[in-house]
């Protein structure tokens, strides 16, 4: 028999905006029924305020470990490429359970900020210095089970990386943990599909090709078709450097060599596209792909903002993804991306067309868009669509004086994360009363992990 559960909440911001005294029923995952002006039931959940929740499309969770440990300025100017030399000797020492506890704890708190899906972008597949574990989807497999345990919906993307740098330069140091030539990504993609059966049906593997500087022409012509209509990740013009490398080794700027050269399209998703021409940006928003944005990684990293005028003027979709995992936090998220535009442009308000609520266009745009990046069949509140959905505390201090004209700029620009009360993925009610059904055994587990990777380092 199909389970089947309703949510009753004082307001629900449905598909075609906001309603008072919402019921809504969920049958096996999906959303079967909403009516409005409706009494709650015998049993029901009952919540606050209820939102479609977002999918977090872009995550490193083994790097939430290291959070706190790279922010020492060595001598010299410091960048993306000397955080990412330090990457490379921290998960160096990374065990397979290391990546199990890790990632639980980093789908967790993902959960109890209020996303309900996550794409991880997994590119750790073999032991230190590159040597084979017996099962080639080892550490997928403990990504897998971390999902499975926290109940999160999970867009596995195990990534192609088969090159140190632009040009085919060899794999060195910590890279060697992620390289596979396109033969061997094959076998890692299809271990990962096999395993993924045993999961929830809302489990999506795609696949993350990682740059153009991990990979070659030949290499993506022959990985790009695996993922058939499922996600297809790539990091794109992330950082000058990379644009300078790869126009210097392809003849072409990272964003117009793959819009002149692959099928992009819209279950494509643009990590980061910090460094775009105008030109670009028009053409990538009207291929459909989505544009993975990470702001306060890209404001850690130093990677620079995105252009989000230009790319709202094409009708670009974007989503929002922790990516680092420095700092999990949904409202930090939402924020930062509108703060970047105005720190570039010295402006307010700048992240919506022409007029109307900056958090109410960049919350309900992200919703969609994260959803069209992990494959899912959510992003907003209606009949047939996913049960992913996000409560939050309409008595909260932050919140108590807003009305739903001004609630999402609320929730954008002035709430802590301790206004999510409950969240549901495809269904699952994973965080009640703000915390994780499973919060203390996955964050013993986590502590556990910890101390005996530092002890390691």
């Amino acid at each position: 028999m199909t389970p089947t559960h309703a949510i009753s909440a004082g307001k629900a911001l449905l598909a075609d905006g906001w309603a008072s005294d919402v019921r809504v029923v969920v049958t096996g995952g999906r959303i079967t029924a909403i009516s409005k002006g409706t009494p709650p039931a015998a049993g029901d959940a009952r919540v606050s305020a209820l939102l479609p929740a977002l999918g977090n499309l872009h995550s490193h969770s083994f790097q939430r470990a290291m959070a706190g440990m790279t922010e020492y300025r060595a001598a010299g100017r410091e960048s993306f490429w000397t955080w990412r030399d330090l990457m490379y000797r921290f998960l160096d020492h990374l065990t397979p359970d290391h990546v199990e506890a890790i990632a639980a704890q980093v789908f967790m708190e993902m959960m109890e900020a209020g996303y309900a899906a996550v794409g991880e972008f997994h590119y750790v597949h073999h032991q230190s210095g590159g040597g084979r574990y017996s099962n080639i989807a080892e550490l997928s497999s403990r990504i897998m089970a971390a999902a499975s345990e926290t109940g999160i919906g999970l867009t596995h993307l195990p990534v192609l990386y088969s090159y140190g740098g632009a040009g085919k330069a060899p794999l060195a140091g910590g890279q060697l943990r992620f390289g596979n030539n396109v033969d061997d990504f094959a076998k890692l993609h299809e271990r990962c599909r096999d395993i993924a059966r045993a999961l929830p049906p809302d489990t999506v593997v795609g696949i993350a090709p990682h740059s153009l500087r991990a990979t070659s022409p030949e290499d993506l012509a022959r990985a790009w078709p695996l993922a058939g209509a499922n996600p297809i990740h790539i990091h794109v013009a992330e950082q000058p450097r990379e644009v300078d490398e790869i126009n210097a080794w392809l003849g072409a700027r990272p964003v117009q060599w793959l819009l002149d050269h692959l099928p992009v399209a819209k279950n494509c998703c643009a990590i980061h596209a910090t460094h775009m021409t105008p030109e670009e940006t028009g053409a990538l928003a009207r291929s459909g792909a989505v544009a993975g944005l990470c702001p306060i990684t890209e404001a850690n990293l130093g990677d620079g903002p995105f252009n989000g005028p230009g790319w709202i003027a094409a009708q670009g979709r974007f989503g929002l993804g922790s990516d680092s995992n420095v700092r999990i936090s949904l409202t930090e998220e939402l924020r930062t991306l509108e703060y970047s535009q105005r720190l570039r442009d010295l402006a307010r308000n700048v992240m919506v067309p022409e007029q109307g609520s900056v958090g109410a266009f960049i919350y309900r745009e992200a919703a969609r868009g994260g959803a069209q990046a992990l494959g899912r069949d959510s992003g907003t509140i209606e009949i047939g669509k996913t049960a992913d959905l996000v409560a939050v505390d309409m008595d909260h201090p932050t919140l108590a004086a807003l009305d739903e004209r001004h609630l999402l700029d609320g929730i954008c620009f002035a709430a802590p994360d301790g206004i999510v009360t409950d969240v549901w993925s495809a269904g699952r009610h994973q965080v009640k009363h703000g915390h994780h059904i499973m919060r203390q055994p996955v964050t013993l587990r986590y502590r556990a992990a910890l101390r005996d990777l530092v002890g390691r380092l």
